[in-house]
């Protein structure tokens, strides 16, 4: 072997090893994004109330102290399970909505010490949309998150 690297063999190796990770890139991203497309949420099932729901946990700033899916502020419950943890049947998307209703009408229980949820005084509309946003959340497939029941 020379002990001199000549400009020919300088370039072979960087073509050589631009072109294997080039490779490497490829084969990883065509293997991820066969991954997401057999992972990913149906949008077929995104209805006009879960997209105005959805609106709704925006304009509201709900991530603020709510996370959803792990995403979001640590400092109230997850929510991505919520409906399922309440016991609200799937299907049932008007007791969904009573569910929800009751429980943010309570709000601010004035419990001293207490973390408390402000009031956001929605409509009856506008709480069946928030309802069914969550219903569809509970819906997509977390892969085991959160990690248990309490969220």
């Amino acid at each position: 072997m020379r002990e001199v690297m000549t400009k020919s063999m300088a370039r072979n190796i960087f073509y050589g090893g631009s072109l294997f990770f080039i490779i490497i890139f490829l084969g990883l991203s065509a293997q991820t994004h066969m991954y997401i497309r057999t992972t990913s949420t149906n949008e077929a099932t995104l209805t006009d109330s879960v997209k105005a729901g959805k609106r709704i946990w925006e304009e509201k700033a709900c991530i603020n102290c709510h996370t959803i899916l792990g995403e979001g502020a640590y400092f109230a419950p997850e929510l991505a399970n919520v409906m399922t943890r309440w016991g609200v049947d799937p299907a049932d998307h008007e007791g969904a909505m009573e569910s929800l209703k009751a429980w943010m009408d309570a709000m601010p229980t004035g419990i001293e010490g207490r973390r408390q949820m402000p009031q956001f005084n929605l409509t009856d509309e506008e709480y069946q949309q928030l309802a069914d946003f969550l219903l569809w959340v509970d819906t997509i497939d977390a892969q085991d998150w959160p990690p248990n029941d309490a969220g």
